[in-house]
């Protein structure tokens, strides 16, 4: 298994769901430029990715300040962590995590979720929860991550 930066991220696009496509693609040619792409590959097979922002995601334009608070800090954001279906529940997202932090050592991360269940998992991969957002009625934790030695 080989952790790589894409080079053209249309594959990894390729692997999401339907309703992630269509909020990341229309933005694509505008974003590339600011945007990392990171895969998890296992016999040329993309198994795992993801996207590292460095400037306001487009599904973050509703909160807007809040995310350039946090990259003015030095924060990147990431989205978009997605594990194919055939390989969930082996761990395949905190390899990638784990990836990007190791390639990376003094970056310091912050991310949203809707999902409360994904808690437990960000939360075991060092990240903190920092605060509430909401978008419109939709409630939001915004999670930070900072390197030890920081």
């Amino acid at each position: 298994m080989t952790f790589e930066v894409c080079e053209n991220c249309i594959d990894f696009f390729k692997i999401l769901p339907k309703d992630w496509q269509e909020s990341i693609l229309p933005h694509w040619e505008t974003i590339k430029e600011t945007t990392k792409g990171y895969l998890l590959i296992e016999k040329q097979k993309i198994i795992s990715g993801g996207l590292v922002f460095s400037k306001c995601p487009p599904d973050m334009l509703y909160a807007i300040d809040e995310a350039n608070k946090w990259i003015n800090k030095g924060y990147l954001y990431v989205g978009f962590i997605f594990v194919i279906e055939e390989r969930r529940h082996q761990n395949l997202g905190s390899i990638w995590l784990h990836n990007l932090k190791q390639m990376h050592p003094n970056q310091k991360y912050w991310l949203t979720i809707e999902d409360l269940k994904l808690d437990a998992f960000y939360t075991r991969n060092d990240f903190k929860k920092e605060k509430i957002l909401f978008n419109d009625t939709q409630e939001e934790w915004l999670y930070i991550f900072e390197p030890k030695d920081f």
